[in-house]
């Protein structure tokens, strides 16, 4: 056939059209931009919702990092500091305020459901990049994973999934520069905190599996495996340079290294969180943790999918490990192991839908595996209407935690900002790190957070005395005493020397001037001045705020 004869039968026939299953290139970004829509909407109307303590951590240290101060020098924490610089960037561009923060994180989420359709489209195709990104979407929107929440967890993901897309790229094209940039997305995962080191450890056997499966060049192997270990390697040694330069490095190796060796529970007490947890953590999508179930069995019974069962599988596997690490299983943990899962949903319709149509030419049962999907998707969303579209955001604090005193941090801080002078320290006895960053006012001591005073690890009695030391030697102006139990967590085996130390310090030099009495998850009682002198608490939550005297 000559060239003239094949350009006529290629006009006769036209371009190759896609399988009739699968969405054209201009609707899905149509649906691509609906999905994103979607949760940015949920997530806008949602931005006033005021920050849980974890939130208050990262904004308050990311505050300081704006006003040049370094991580671990006012604020002490087990995790690694590249949250807190990804704070001090959105606050930067978008302001010291919740709202701001919020919509920073609706962002993030943004971008990486845009990553999760082009990962799983480059694996499987665009049906599956759609499910991939819709799944991720609505699993880490859904209030069961603090999903609203800025969270590390959500700052681990966007570059441990863009670092996986690279390196797909990378083994594709064989350039020694994209296994670089990988490395370096992954790296930076790591920064944000500790777990991100598994999708790294997963992306690097990968690799090799990869490399191992054609025939092997050791120099061209060594020089991929280097340029990708050497991008790791790069975000947490920059780090450490600037905060060794900033002359705080040994604190932030002791607390993210020494300390962080004897962080989180045992293998027995882990289990039980996991068993009580994973289920609470599923129920508002559970459709949808089934469909990804059945995307377990598909590399079983779907040639195609099994050619990519490697990937979805080690990565599911190392997600786990990821969620997995201390054996602590908090809600917004699992975001980490998100992306697995909305591939393996992917995997289910794609597999599903493309088996149909080899043995059945209606269109109506084709797309039914498409039709399931939205189902579970749309039952999702209903179960979820209460809290994502109908709740006040002034609310959402009550509905998830109960009786915490997150709402109350902010006319506390209000009450500092207006009561003491810009300069002045305060200290926060207990764990609300949010009420240094709404009044603006720096910590008297480095332990934002006491649980670590209260954890069964052998420091513990040395931080609670360096917490003591840190107080009494700052003479904070006001002291804010948090009577909540969750704010502390203290267990049987606790030591009792800072409960005894408050007994004591606490009213020899400070006086009530301000009470915060959560007597219902429908009312504080609050009062100022005189009238806290004088008020007798009803509850077993109470926010103290007590003036040093004269």
């Amino acid at each position: 056939m000559t060239k003239r004869t094949r350009r006529r039968k290629l006009a006769r026939v036209g371009p190759k059209q896609p399988a009739p299953w699968q969405p054209s290139v201009r609707l899905c970004a149509v649906l691509l931009l609906a999905v994103i829509a979607i949760f940015a909407t949920i997530r806008f109307r949602l931005r006033d919702v005021p920050l849980e303590r974890d939130q208050g951590e990262y904004a308050y240290a990311g505050q300081l990092i704006l006003q040049g101060i370094p991580p671990y020098q006012l604020a002490y924490n087990v995790k690694l500091p590249g949250t807190y610089a990804a704070y001090a960037l959105i606050m930067g561009v978008l302001g010291q305020t919740p709202s701001g923060i919020h919509l920073g994180v609706m962002l993030i989420n943004a971008s990486t459901i845009v990553l999760m359709f082009f990962l799983a489209t480059r694996l499987f195709e665009r049906l599956a990049g759609l499910v991939a990104a819709a799944s991720y979407g609505l699993l880490s929107t859904s209030f069961s994973v603090s999903g609203l929440e800025g969270h590390a967890t959500h700052f681990v993901v966007l570059p441990a999934v863009a670092g996986l897309l690279v390196l797909l790229d990378a083994i594709d094209r064989k350039r020694a520069w994209l296994f670089f940039l990988s490395g370096v997305l992954l790296g930076l995962a790591i920064t944000m905190k500790q777990p991100g080191i598994f999708f790294a450890i997963f992306a690097g056997l990968y690799l090799l599996r990869r490399e191992w499966a054609q025939p092997i060049q050791l120099k061209n192997l060594l020089t991929r495996f280097g340029f990708f270990a050497l991008g790791v390697v790069i975000p947490y040694g920059v780090t450490c340079l600037i905060l060794w330069r900033a002359g705080v490095f040994g604190r932030f190796w002791f607390w993210t290294f020494s300390y962080a060796r004897h962080y989180g529970f045992g293998l027995g007490r882990g289990l039980q969180e996991l068993i009580e947890e994973f289920p609470q953590m599923a129920e508002p999508a559970m459709l949808v943790w089934l469909m990804a179930a059945v995307g377990l069995t598909a590399f079983l019974w779907d040639a195609k999918a099994r050619r990519h069962s490697v990937f979805c599988l080690g990565l599911t596997v190392f997600s786990f490990l990821a969620v997995c690490l201390g054996f602590r299983f908090t809600a917004h943990y699992f975001i980490m192991l998100l992306p697995a899962v909305s591939l393996l949903v992917s995997v289910a319709v794609s597999s599903a839908t493309s088996v149909i149509a080899e043995h059945n030419k209606s269109a109506f049962v084709r797309w039914a595996p498409g039709a399931a999907f939205l189902a579970a998707f749309a039952i999702s969303l209903l179960v979820q209407r209460d809290f994502l579209f109908e709740i006040d955001p002034a609310d959402v604090p009550r509905a998830v935690y109960g009786m915490q005193p997150f709402p109350e941090a902010l006319k506390v801080a209000e009450y500092l900002r207006g009561h003491s002078d810009p300069a002045a320290a305060i200290a926060v006895l207990g764990s609300e790190p949010e009420i240094y960053f709404y009044a603006h006012r720096h910590s008297a001591t480095g332990y934002i957070y006491t649980y670590a005073l209260m954890e069964e690890q052998p420091y513990a009695l040395t931080m609670q005395q360096e917490f003591i030391s840190e107080i009494e030697a700052a003479r904070p102006e006001f002291v804010v005493l948090v009577n909540v139990p969750p704010s502390w967590l203290n267990m049987p085996e606790s030591h009792r020397n800072v409960f005894t130390w408050m007994e004591r310090y606490v009213p020899d030099h400070y006086e009530p001037v301000g009470v915060a009495d959560i007597q219902s998850v429908d009312h504080t009682e609050y009062r100022w001045g005189e009238e806290a002198s004088q008020y007798q608490t009803r509850s077993s939550a109470v926010v103290w705020v007590l003036r040093r005297k004269a």
